[in-house]
């Protein structure tokens, strides 16, 4: 077993790895061979990484699988996360946070899974169609039968994590013991109120991104060009040279080049530091696809930012902001979409 640093998660606890396992790309969105994405796993277990995340949607149910069967001689040692929302089907009650869909979906994920509980059981995003109230009934229930022991929010807003702390309270519902949001140098926005209101409420926050879908490990520069690869032209906003914040990151990213060398790290190893250094951030989500990737994000376990260094990253990327806004992709449509502003939550389907 490797030495990794360990944290509670929030106040459930459990003792969870400050790094951990991201398997979005575990199966056809990224690595479809299963024995090699099993390595993969058992190797993060070696290197004392016990926390595993994934979800229903990652490769339509092929990532939950393949963890399954990596974690399956282990699994008392490993922290499980999964997560439900998005659609998994063409019906539109196959997707969302009702009841309705909760129950089946937990079924699916626990049989995929090969497990008889969940350790955290995330909802993945907001869901507008559904009252808070009854997504926090069902998820109580399954706490309390044991099928899952601890319940996350994922990509709330604060006023979302309060409205859902309330309910909890008043209905005697069992509260989200975790917030799962993005978080990087370039996307700082959850600073404002996100992490103040996790903190507030003693809940973990386990984050996703920290290299900024790539652009933190110094692959993208201005002399180098950016191709839209299928991957890139899904989330082209994050990419695009013509917006005037990816313009921004491509500066940014010289100056903290320059840095990182000065501190002496690799641009990778400062982007990880720097998410582990808020005091809010109980575990973060690491995605490599390789063994050897892994070998250099744990490689990063051990390193801590000066005050100086921090500072120096606050001038670049000032606390709170989002480098570029279009990163962001939970904006509520009728702010992204002029036509549905004033049009009641009815009118507009939420």
């Amino acid at each position: 077993m490797g030495d990794m640093r360990r944290t509670t998660l929030g106040r459930t606890g459990i003792s969870v790895s400050r790094y951990c396992l991201g398997t979005m790309m575990l199966g056809a969105w990224g690595n479809a061979d299963h024995a090699d994405a099993a390595r993969l796993v058992h190797a993060a277990l070696d290197a004392g990484i016990n926390f595993v995340d994934t979800a229903d949607m990652y490769s339509d149910g092929e990532s939950e699988e393949i963890v399954g069967k990596a974690v399956r001689d282990r699994r008392d040692e490993v922290v499980l996360g999964t997560k439900v929302f998005f659609p998994m089907g063409q019906d539109p009650n196959m997707g969302g946070s009702s009841r309705r869909w909760i129950r089946r979906a937990v079924e699916d994920s626990l049989r995929r899974l090969g497990t008889d509980r969940i350790d955290l059981y995330q909802v993945h995003r907001p869901d507008p169609r559904t009252d808070i109230d009854e997504t926090l009934s069902v998820l109580s229930d399954l706490v309390r039968e044991g099928k899952v022991l601890a319940i996350g929010c994922s990509d709330f807003g604060a006023e979302q994590i309060v409205e859902a702390r309330w309910t909890a309270e008043r209905r005697g519902h069992v509260p989200f013991h975790t917030e799962q949001p993005p978080y990087s140098i370039f996307v700082r926005g959850i600073e404002k109120a996100v992490l103040p209101t996790a903190q507030r409420y003693g809940m973990g926050v386990l984050t996703w991104s920290p290299l900024a879908s790539g652009w933190l490990t110094g692959r993208y520069r201005r002399e180098t060009g950016i191709e839209l690869n299928a991957f890139r032209q899904i989330v082209s906003h994050k990419f695009d040279e013509s917006l005037p914040g990816n313009q921004r990151k491509l500066d940014v990213v010289e100056e903290l080049l320059k840095l990182a060398a000065e501190a002496g790290l690799s641009l990778t190893h400062l982007a990880l530091g720097f998410v582990l250094s808020h005091p809010a951030v109980s575990s973060m989500i690491i995605g490599p696809r390789t063994v050897e990737q892994l070998d250099d994000l744990v490689a990063a376990a051990d390193v801590r930012l000066s005050d100086d260094v921090l500072d120096r990253i606050d001038e670049l990327v000032p606390p709170g902001t989002d480098l570029n806004p279009s990163d962001i992709d939970k904006v509520l449509p009728h702010f992204a979409d002029a036509r549905l502003r004033r049009l009641s939550p009815a009118e507009r389907g939420a």
